[in-house]
Protein backbone atom coordinates (compact mmCIF):
# COMPACT_ATOMS: atom_id res chain seq x y z
CA UNK A 1 0.00 0.00 0.00
CA UNK A 2 1.12 3.46 -1.15
CA UNK A 3 1.96 6.07 1.75
CA UNK A 4 0.02 8.89 2.03
CA UNK A 5 0.93 12.40 0.82
CA UNK A 6 1.05 14.99 4.03
CA UNK A 7 2.96 17.89 2.48
CA UNK A 8 4.69 19.31 -0.53
CA UNK A 9 8.08 18.51 0.61
CA UNK A 10 7.29 14.85 0.02
CA UNK A 11 6.05 15.55 -3.41
CA UNK A 12 10.31 16.25 -4.15
CA UNK A 13 11.47 12.37 -3.15
CA UNK A 14 8.64 11.13 -5.61
CA UNK A 15 9.96 13.71 -8.37
CA UNK A 16 13.20 11.91 -7.40
CA UNK A 17 12.20 8.62 -8.10
CA UNK A 18 10.41 9.58 -11.11
CA UNK A 19 12.68 11.33 -13.40
CA UNK A 20 15.83 10.99 -15.21
CA UNK A 21 18.99 12.22 -12.66
CA UNK A 22 19.59 15.02 -15.26
CA UNK A 23 15.87 16.43 -15.29
CA UNK A 24 15.49 16.20 -11.52
CA UNK A 25 19.03 17.83 -10.45
CA UNK A 26 18.18 20.47 -13.11
CA UNK A 27 14.94 21.29 -11.41
CA UNK A 28 16.52 20.97 -7.62
CA UNK A 29 19.70 22.84 -8.23
CA UNK A 30 21.02 25.51 -7.23
CA UNK A 31 24.20 27.97 -8.14
CA UNK A 32 27.19 26.72 -6.79
CA UNK A 33 28.04 25.95 -3.01
CA UNK A 34 23.59 26.18 -3.13
CA UNK A 35 23.80 27.91 0.28
CA UNK A 36 21.45 30.35 -0.98
CA UNK A 37 19.33 27.31 -2.25
CA UNK A 38 19.59 26.43 1.52
CA UNK A 39 19.20 29.74 2.95
CA UNK A 40 15.80 29.84 0.80
CA UNK A 41 13.48 27.81 2.73
CA UNK A 42 15.45 28.03 6.06
CA UNK A 43 15.14 31.24 6.82
CA UNK A 44 11.71 30.86 7.09
CA UNK A 45 12.41 28.52 10.03
CA UNK A 46 13.85 31.82 11.79
CA UNK A 47 10.73 33.58 11.64
CA UNK A 48 8.16 33.07 14.51
CA UNK A 49 4.58 33.28 13.97
CA UNK A 50 3.02 35.61 17.21
CA UNK A 51 -0.86 34.16 16.75
CA UNK A 52 -3.66 36.06 18.19
CA UNK A 53 -6.53 33.98 20.35
CA UNK A 54 -9.52 35.80 20.67
CA UNK A 55 -10.89 36.02 17.37
CA UNK A 56 -13.82 35.03 15.17
CA UNK A 57 -12.10 32.70 12.66
CA UNK A 58 -15.17 30.28 12.15
CA UNK A 59 -15.15 31.38 9.17
CA UNK A 60 -11.62 31.89 6.68
CA UNK A 61 -11.41 33.67 3.63
CA UNK A 62 -8.68 33.22 1.97
CA UNK A 63 -9.60 34.69 -2.09
CA UNK A 64 -7.71 37.89 -2.86
CA UNK A 65 -6.85 40.02 -5.71
CA UNK A 66 -3.66 40.42 -8.09
CA UNK A 67 -3.50 43.03 -10.51
CA UNK A 68 -7.31 43.52 -10.15
CA UNK A 69 -7.86 39.64 -11.00
CA UNK A 70 -9.34 37.54 -8.18
CA UNK A 71 -7.70 34.49 -7.11
CA UNK A 72 -8.59 31.85 -4.42
CA UNK A 73 -6.13 32.23 -2.62
CA UNK A 74 -2.91 34.35 -2.48
CA UNK A 75 -0.55 31.66 -4.21
CA UNK A 76 0.65 31.80 -7.75
CA UNK A 77 2.22 29.26 -10.11
CA UNK A 78 5.85 30.81 -10.77
CA UNK A 79 7.81 30.81 -14.27
CA UNK A 80 9.85 27.46 -14.28
CA UNK A 81 11.39 25.95 -17.44
CA UNK A 82 10.79 23.34 -19.89
CA UNK A 83 7.69 21.43 -17.62
CA UNK A 84 7.67 18.64 -20.57
CA UNK A 85 10.63 17.50 -19.00
CA UNK A 86 8.75 16.84 -16.08
CA UNK A 87 5.51 15.46 -17.72
CA UNK A 88 4.48 15.25 -21.23
CA UNK A 89 1.63 17.30 -21.11
CA UNK A 90 3.90 19.88 -19.83
CA UNK A 91 2.17 23.33 -19.10
CA UNK A 92 -1.07 22.34 -20.37
CA UNK A 93 -1.08 20.07 -17.21
CA UNK A 94 -0.11 22.80 -15.08
CA UNK A 95 -2.23 25.72 -16.72
CA UNK A 96 -5.00 23.48 -15.99
CA UNK A 97 -4.52 22.71 -12.70
CA UNK A 98 -4.27 26.39 -12.29
CA UNK A 99 -7.27 27.14 -13.40
CA UNK A 100 -8.78 23.94 -11.48
CA UNK A 101 -7.83 25.88 -8.34
CA UNK A 102 -8.45 29.35 -9.27
CA UNK A 103 -5.03 30.40 -8.95
CA UNK A 104 -2.75 32.79 -11.08
CA UNK A 105 -0.20 30.84 -13.39
CA UNK A 106 3.21 32.62 -14.77
CA UNK A 107 4.02 30.52 -17.93
CA UNK A 108 7.88 30.68 -19.03
CA UNK A 109 8.93 32.02 -21.69
CA UNK A 110 11.05 28.88 -21.79
CA UNK A 111 8.06 27.02 -21.48
CA UNK A 112 7.92 23.62 -23.53
CA UNK A 113 4.63 24.39 -24.45
CA UNK A 114 3.59 27.17 -27.48
CA UNK A 115 1.72 30.49 -25.81
CA UNK A 116 -0.95 29.67 -27.60
CA UNK A 117 -1.19 25.91 -26.95
CA UNK A 118 -1.66 27.15 -22.77
CA UNK A 119 -3.74 29.54 -23.48
CA UNK A 120 -6.44 27.61 -25.59
CA UNK A 121 -5.82 24.99 -22.83
CA UNK A 122 -8.29 26.12 -20.04
CA UNK A 123 -9.28 29.57 -18.63
CA UNK A 124 -6.27 30.14 -16.30
CA UNK A 125 -5.38 33.61 -15.73
CA UNK A 126 -1.86 34.25 -16.98
CA UNK A 127 1.26 36.15 -16.90
CA UNK A 128 4.00 35.76 -19.15
CA UNK A 129 7.59 35.69 -18.05
CA UNK A 130 9.90 37.51 -20.66
CA UNK A 131 13.52 38.55 -20.92
CA UNK A 132 15.60 41.27 -21.85
CA UNK A 133 16.73 40.46 -25.77
CA UNK A 134 19.30 41.87 -27.40
CA UNK A 135 17.29 41.72 -30.29
CA UNK A 136 13.65 43.71 -29.53
CA UNK A 137 11.87 42.25 -32.28
CA UNK A 138 12.27 39.05 -30.26
CA UNK A 139 10.80 40.34 -27.26
CA UNK A 140 8.13 42.23 -29.51
CA UNK A 141 6.54 39.23 -30.82
CA UNK A 142 6.78 36.70 -27.66
CA UNK A 143 4.68 39.86 -26.09
CA UNK A 144 2.14 40.64 -29.11
CA UNK A 145 1.43 36.82 -28.93
CA UNK A 146 0.77 37.19 -25.15
CA UNK A 147 -1.45 39.75 -25.29
CA UNK A 148 -3.07 38.41 -28.09
CA UNK A 149 -3.61 35.05 -26.49
CA UNK A 150 -4.95 36.49 -23.42
CA UNK A 151 -2.25 36.94 -21.18
CA UNK A 152 -2.73 39.51 -18.71
CA UNK A 153 0.58 41.07 -17.39
CA UNK A 154 4.38 40.95 -18.38
CA UNK A 155 7.38 39.62 -15.58
CA UNK A 156 10.13 40.69 -16.76
CA UNK A 157 13.09 38.82 -15.25
CA UNK A 158 15.99 41.29 -14.67
CA UNK A 159 18.54 39.12 -12.60
CA UNK A 160 20.07 36.82 -15.48
CA UNK A 161 22.15 38.92 -17.67
CA UNK A 162 24.52 35.28 -17.52
CA UNK A 163 23.61 32.29 -16.69
CA UNK A 164 24.36 31.47 -13.30
CA UNK A 165 26.70 28.48 -12.29
CA UNK A 166 25.29 25.29 -11.71
CA UNK A 167 27.39 22.60 -11.18
CA UNK A 168 25.22 19.86 -11.34
CA UNK A 169 23.81 20.51 -15.36
CA UNK A 170 27.77 21.35 -15.63
CA UNK A 171 28.39 17.51 -14.37
CA UNK A 172 25.76 16.24 -16.43
CA UNK A 173 26.25 18.34 -19.63
CA UNK A 174 23.08 19.31 -19.43
CA UNK A 175 24.15 22.59 -22.05
CA UNK A 176 22.12 21.68 -25.41
CA UNK A 177 21.11 25.56 -26.01
CA UNK A 178 18.12 24.03 -28.28
CA UNK A 179 17.01 22.48 -24.71
CA UNK A 180 18.39 24.97 -22.14
CA UNK A 181 18.74 28.87 -22.41
CA UNK A 182 19.77 30.85 -25.19
CA UNK A 183 22.00 33.11 -22.78
CA UNK A 184 23.72 34.38 -26.06
CA UNK A 185 19.82 36.46 -26.58
CA UNK A 186 20.19 37.65 -23.01
CA UNK A 187 20.98 41.35 -22.36
CA UNK A 188 21.64 43.17 -18.95
CA UNK A 189 18.28 45.06 -17.92
CA UNK A 190 18.81 49.03 -19.07
CA UNK A 191 16.15 50.45 -16.35
CA UNK A 192 15.12 53.40 -18.74
CA UNK A 193 15.67 51.68 -21.94
CA UNK A 194 14.04 48.46 -21.61
CA UNK A 195 11.21 48.97 -19.67
CA UNK A 196 10.23 52.34 -21.20
CA UNK A 197 10.69 50.66 -24.43
CA UNK A 198 8.11 47.68 -23.46
CA UNK A 199 5.60 50.16 -21.69
CA UNK A 200 5.34 51.55 -25.31
CA UNK A 201 4.87 48.28 -27.07
CA UNK A 202 2.07 46.54 -24.59
CA UNK A 203 -0.93 47.97 -22.31
CA UNK A 204 -0.18 45.05 -20.34
CA UNK A 205 1.00 45.34 -16.97
CA UNK A 206 4.57 45.06 -16.29
CA UNK A 207 5.80 43.67 -13.25
CA UNK A 208 9.81 43.53 -12.61
CA UNK A 209 11.34 40.22 -11.20
CA UNK A 210 14.65 39.63 -9.45
CA UNK A 211 14.31 42.74 -7.04
CA UNK A 212 16.70 42.10 -3.33
CA UNK A 213 17.25 45.20 -2.21
CA UNK A 214 15.58 48.88 -1.15
CA UNK A 215 17.43 50.58 -4.16
CA UNK A 216 16.63 48.32 -6.76
CA UNK A 217 13.11 48.87 -5.44
CA UNK A 218 13.35 52.67 -5.77
CA UNK A 219 14.62 52.70 -9.29
CA UNK A 220 12.29 49.89 -10.17
CA UNK A 221 9.02 52.59 -8.84
CA UNK A 222 11.05 55.50 -10.82
CA UNK A 223 10.38 53.42 -14.24
CA UNK A 224 7.01 53.22 -13.30
CA UNK A 225 6.72 49.19 -13.23
CA UNK A 226 3.31 47.85 -12.01
CA UNK A 227 4.70 45.72 -9.52
CA UNK A 228 7.66 43.70 -8.15
CA UNK A 229 8.54 40.87 -7.49
CA UNK A 230 11.42 39.62 -4.61
CA UNK A 231 13.37 36.76 -5.63
CA UNK A 232 16.88 35.47 -5.87
CA UNK A 233 15.75 33.24 -9.02
CA UNK A 234 15.41 29.93 -6.91
CA UNK A 235 18.91 30.40 -5.86
CA UNK A 236 19.97 29.65 -9.35
CA UNK A 237 22.31 32.82 -10.17
CA UNK A 238 24.29 34.31 -7.44
CA UNK A 239 25.11 32.01 -4.74
CA UNK A 240 25.41 34.02 -1.17
CA UNK A 241 22.73 36.38 -2.20
CA UNK A 242 20.24 36.40 0.82
CA UNK A 243 17.63 34.47 1.39
CA UNK A 244 13.83 35.99 -0.48
CA UNK A 245 11.80 36.32 2.33
CA UNK A 246 15.27 37.97 4.66
CA UNK A 247 15.00 41.08 1.91
CA UNK A 248 11.26 41.02 1.56
CA UNK A 249 10.40 43.49 4.11
CA UNK A 250 13.23 46.24 3.35
CA UNK A 251 11.93 46.19 -0.18
CA UNK A 252 7.76 46.32 0.51
CA UNK A 253 9.20 49.83 2.66
CA UNK A 254 10.86 50.97 -0.23
CA UNK A 255 8.07 50.36 -2.20
CA UNK A 256 5.47 52.02 0.07
CA UNK A 257 2.64 51.15 -1.15
CA UNK A 258 2.48 52.64 -4.60
CA UNK A 259 2.54 48.79 -6.50
CA UNK A 260 1.92 45.50 -5.19
CA UNK A 261 4.83 43.58 -4.31
CA UNK A 262 5.03 39.95 -4.80
CA UNK A 263 7.46 36.78 -3.19
CA UNK A 264 9.30 34.37 -4.91
CA UNK A 265 11.50 31.90 -2.70
CA UNK A 266 11.48 28.55 -1.07
CA UNK A 267 7.93 28.19 -0.37
CA UNK A 268 6.92 25.22 1.29
CA UNK A 269 4.22 25.40 4.08
CA UNK A 270 1.69 27.47 4.28
CA UNK A 271 2.66 28.76 7.28
CA UNK A 272 5.64 30.22 4.78
CA UNK A 273 2.79 31.82 2.86
CA UNK A 274 1.55 33.39 5.80
CA UNK A 275 4.81 34.74 7.24
CA UNK A 276 5.55 36.53 3.64
CA UNK A 277 1.79 37.96 3.62
CA UNK A 278 3.08 39.37 7.16
CA UNK A 279 5.97 40.60 6.14
CA UNK A 280 3.99 43.12 3.23
CA UNK A 281 3.81 40.22 -0.01
CA UNK A 282 0.50 40.79 -1.32
CA UNK A 283 1.31 36.85 -2.90
CA UNK A 284 3.39 34.30 -3.10
CA UNK A 285 5.04 32.17 -6.35
CA UNK A 286 5.44 28.75 -5.95
CA UNK A 287 7.93 26.88 -8.14
CA UNK A 288 10.28 23.79 -7.55
CA UNK A 289 7.25 21.99 -5.78
CA UNK A 290 4.66 22.59 -9.02
CA UNK A 291 7.32 20.93 -10.75
CA UNK A 292 7.77 18.24 -8.21
CA UNK A 293 3.85 17.85 -8.69
CA UNK A 294 3.98 17.69 -12.12
CA UNK A 295 6.63 15.12 -12.19
CA UNK A 296 5.07 13.12 -9.82
CA UNK A 297 1.67 12.93 -10.86
CA UNK A 298 0.74 15.03 -13.75
CA UNK A 299 -2.22 17.73 -13.66
CA UNK A 300 -3.33 16.05 -10.40
CA UNK A 301 -0.13 16.17 -8.64
CA UNK A 302 -0.09 20.17 -9.59
CA UNK A 303 -3.61 20.29 -7.53
CA UNK A 304 -2.50 18.48 -4.91
CA UNK A 305 0.49 20.62 -4.43
CA UNK A 306 -1.21 23.78 -4.39
CA UNK A 307 -4.56 22.52 -2.64
CA UNK A 308 -1.68 21.18 0.32
CA UNK A 309 -0.95 25.09 0.44
CA UNK A 310 -3.91 26.44 0.89
CA UNK A 311 -5.27 23.74 3.80
CA UNK A 312 -1.94 24.96 5.65
CA UNK A 313 -2.05 28.90 5.10
CA UNK A 314 -6.49 28.31 6.01
CA UNK A 315 -5.08 26.69 8.73
CA UNK A 316 -2.70 28.95 9.47
CA UNK A 317 -4.61 31.72 9.27
CA UNK A 318 -7.40 30.38 11.72
CA UNK A 319 -5.29 29.59 14.69
CA UNK A 320 -3.48 33.21 13.95
CA UNK A 321 -6.84 34.43 14.30
CA UNK A 322 -6.71 35.80 10.80
CA UNK A 323 -10.44 35.65 9.60
CA UNK A 324 -8.90 37.25 6.07
CA UNK A 325 -5.78 37.89 3.98
CA UNK A 326 -6.43 41.25 5.19
CA UNK A 327 -6.47 40.53 8.56
CA UNK A 328 -2.91 39.23 8.13
CA UNK A 329 -0.60 42.03 9.75
CA UNK A 330 3.25 42.59 10.26
CA UNK A 331 2.40 41.84 14.64
CA UNK A 332 1.75 38.23 13.08
CA UNK A 333 5.27 38.03 13.30
CA UNK A 334 8.69 37.97 15.12
CA UNK A 335 12.15 38.26 12.33
CA UNK A 336 15.62 37.49 14.04
CA UNK A 337 15.52 41.79 13.86
CA UNK A 338 13.12 42.17 15.93
CA UNK A 339 14.39 39.74 18.65
CA UNK A 340 17.78 42.04 18.25
CA UNK A 341 15.96 45.15 18.63
CA UNK A 342 13.92 44.15 21.79
CA UNK A 343 17.44 43.22 23.38
CA UNK A 344 18.89 46.25 22.79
Amino acid sequence: MATEIVNVKEFQELARQALPKMYYDYYSGGAEDQYTLRENMEAFCRIQIQPRILVDVSKIDMSTTVLGYNTSAPIMIAPTAMHQLAHPEGEVATARAAAACNTIMVLSYMSTCTVEEVASSCNAIRFFQLYAYKRRDVSAQLVQRAERNGYKAIILTADSPRLGRREADIKNRFHNDVLYFPIGLISAIKPLQDIGWLQSITKLPILIKGVLTCEDGKIAMEVGVDGIIVSNHGARQLDYVPASISVLEEVVHAVTGKVPVLFDGGVRRGTDIFKALSLGAQAVLVGRPVIYGLAAKGEYGVKRVVDMLKDELELSMALSGCPSVKDITRSHVRTERDRVQSML
